[in-house]
């Protein structure tokens, strides 16, 4: 009887416990000691190829994530229902006091792709899901600029999403929250971060900030921040 292949995932389990932890186990028993304390929630696409301690360079502690298909957020005045990434922008904000939020879509994205042509009729959930991109999509065909376009522009329909909620609005207001959003071209291994002042993406490689998102507070000569 042949042997059965190697459970390549229980080896993976195995490494982390036997190479990585004794490295960081201080770092991990921190963490216990003193809780979590991550300046930032990374809002992000499910899609296998957006790996968000990659491309930060973030460590254990240092992010909040959620995801799912798409870096959506659900928009706050219950239309599309409860969901856990609502709960997840809450418990960031009101309990976690993180410093800013990231929104990271990314090129080729299966979402919008799918939001352009249709999801499986099995896929009850799925159909009903992408009904929010529903405000990013264009009326063409979706050829790979106008999906790329679109995918830029669910980005900052999710910044704007997000400033309707009441405590992300206060706290950006306040000037204790700032918006980030981001389009990861997976080829090119390049972020373009969106800048609100020009209007639209900039590579990260030329960029002078990491991305503002809408309604940043204006702030005059003087150092007074005047918002609407």
């Amino acid at each position: 009887m042949a042997a059965a292949p190697p459970d390549d995932l229980l080896l993976r389990l195995r490494r982390f416990r036997s190479d990585y932890f004794p490295l960081h186990q201080q770092r991990f028993q921190d963490l216990v000691t003193d809780g979590q304390h991550p300046k930032t929630l990374f809002i992000g696409c499910s899609d296998s190829r957006l790996v968000p301690y990659l491309l930060t360079g973030a460590g254990p502690g240092e992010l909040f994530i959620v995801r799912n298909v798409g870096a959506f957020v659900p928009p706050y005045d219950g239309s599309h229902g409860l969901h856990g990434t609502m709960a997840a922008i809450e418990f960031a904000v009101l309990s976690l006091h993180v410093e800013r939020i990231i929104v990271c879509g990314h090129s080729h994205c299966g979402a919008i792709r799918t939001a352009y042509e249709g999801a499986p009729e099995e896929a009850v959930a799925l159909k009903q899901w992408l009904k929010l991109a529903s405000e990013a999509l264009l009326p063409v065909q979706p050829s790979p600029e106008a999906l790329c376009r679109t995918e830029q522009r669910a980005v900052v329909l999710q910044l704007e999403r997000l400033m309707d909620y009441p405590m992300v609005r206060r706290e950006v207001e306040a000037g204790a929250l700032t918006l980030h959003g981001w389009h990861y071209v997976i080829e090119e291994g390049e972020i373009h971060v969106f800048d609100a002042l020009h209007g639209g993406f900039v590579p990260a490689s030329i960029a002078s900030t990491s991305g503002t998102g809408p309604y940043q507070p204006y702030v005059e000569h003087d150092g007074q921040i005047l918002v609407d």
